[in-house]
């Protein structure tokens, strides 16, 4: 499994665990509010909807969460919110696409800027890393009673490019346009993903020592922090030694 998608299903399984759940909900909560304001209420009609929905029961979120949600999003008063992305260097050349969503534009890009400041890094223009990452869809599957090379072959079928299988989970790749074709094939198979999201994957990673990864990663998890910021992307090499000392 790539390290990062092995990092990914080891955070989400954590975060599904512990005190960061409360961060999880509050960031689906946003997704679902801009969802409705996008295209309405109904999940059947609203793709992105359904993907935060979805995102939410991966998280055991409850379903009076869920509703209140919805209906905030509903709101005409309800605060609103962008989507605004911000890129940049930390140290050792390591590349950072920070991706938020945001009621004070001001706030947000004040805080990004402070963190890449404080870690001797730098702010850069938007677009400045895009072709440092491919957007790919992540779906992270519980095995269960899945009979792999079944699962595996409705995979390929529905545009997976990779599948892998690690401490009881399936980890689906696909391309950006074959996103909302597997979504659809597995609500047709009835699974229901432990998490499915579009994630920036870089073309080539950046190795460094143990003690320079760590303190790269403990800058992710402080951006990660900031409630403003839905995800963090970057191109350090996640091996299974720093995976171990996180």
């Amino acid at each position: 499994m790539s390290g990062h998608n092995k990092w990914s299903t080891i955070k989400h399984k954590k975060g599904a665990a512990d005190a960061k759940r409360s961060k999880a909900f509050s960031k689906i909560v946003k997704e679902i509010q801009i969802a409705v304001k996008e295209a309405g209420p109904d999940p059947d009609a609203n793709p992105r909807l359904r993907l935060a929905i979805s995102n939410a029961k991966g998280v055991s979120m409850p379903k009076d969460n869920i509703i209140r949600a919805i209906n905030k999003g509903k709101d005409k008063d309800a605060s609103n919110f962008t989507e605004v992305n911000y890129e940049g260097y930390l140290a050792n050349g390591i590349a950072v696409f920070v991706e938020c969503t945001t009621d004070n534009i001001q706030r947000t890009v004040s805080n990004v800027r402070s963190i890449f400041n404080k870690f001797s890094g730098s702010l850069g223009k938007n677009g400045s890393l895009s072709f440092l990452f491919d957007r790919k869809g992540i779906f992270t599957i519980p095995k269960g009673e899945l009979d792999s090379d079944e699962f595996e072959l409705e995979m390929i079928d529905a545009g997976a490019e990779d599948i892998e299988l690690n401490d009881d989970f399936f980890t689906v790749t696909t391309t950006m346009e074959d996103f909302g074709n597997m979504q659809k094939k597995l609500e047709e198979m009835n699974i229901e993903p432990e998490n499915s999201l579009l994630e920036r994957i870089p073309h080539e990673t950046i190795t460094l020592d143990i003690e320079r990864s760590k303190k790269i990663m403990n800058v992710i998890e402080i951006f990660e922090e900031d409630d403003d910021i839905q995800n963090v992307f970057h191109n350090l090499e996640i091996t299974d030694e720093l995976i171990e000392e996180m």
